[in-house]
């Protein structure tokens, strides 16, 4: 979009979520609508259904977490000490416009942010994918498991704390004619690649 067009959907914005609104970022030729977790379904509606706005299309839903986020003052809608944040990316086709919104959940031990699933259906497996790799509980979502993790997996794998290893393996046992699971058996290392190219490699002459 351009600045034009950019500065007016902003503008439509503050004017339309008013009190829902905690802040607005322009970055990039980009629009961020930060709210707050419990506006997250009535804000939405208003996206999709208000005629300057129409964002009828989700294109993506992922989930983020800020545990060892460098500098705070550079995170487009600042963490504010709260660990975990669900973004959505919005396309409205009719107004050739996008934005993207960013909700940070209340609690770090259990976030939670509501399902928009009933606002746009294309959030049920990203929403699945970022309760299984984050641990983010979607109430509202009718068929919240696991998707890209088996279901007895430990964890959620793109949670920062969580070991590069994992906390078990899995192997086929011979005795007993299964998969079984076991502790991890792999040393942690630190694997770097080492590359040695000629003198005046990629040289033009």
């Amino acid at each position: 979009m351009n600045s034009t067009h950019l500065e007016n959907l902003g503008n439509a914005l503050e004017k339309v979520m008013a009190e829902r609104l905690v802040s607005l970022h322009y970055f990039l030729d980009e629009l961020t609508l930060v709210i707050r977790a419990k506006d997250i379904s009535a804000a939405c509606v208003i996206l999709r259904d208000h005629e300057n706005l129409r964002f009828d299309t989700l294109v993506d839903l992922c989930g983020v977490d800020y545990l060892t986020y460098g500098d705070e003052k550079t995170a487009i809608g600042q963490p504010d000490g709260r660990r975990f944040a669900v973004v959505y990316h919005l396309l409205s086709v009719s107004l050739n416009q996008r934005l993207r919104v960013k909700v940070f959940a209340e609690e770090s031990e259990l976030p939670i942010v509501s399902s928009v699933v009933n606002i746009w259906p294309a959030a049920d497996w990203f929403e699945r994918e970022a309760f299984d790799l984050y641990g983010i509980v979607f109430p509202g979502h009718t068929d919240l498991r696991r998707l890209l993790t088996d279901y007895g997996f430990v964890g959620n794998p793109f949670r920062k704390d969580f070991p590069l290893s994992g906390y078990v393996e899995m192997r086929y046992d011979e005795d007993q004619k299964r998969v079984i699971y076991q502790p991890v058996t792999i040393e942690p290392r630190e694997i770097t690649p080492h590359v040695i190219r000629e003198e005046n490699y990629g040289d033009s002459h």
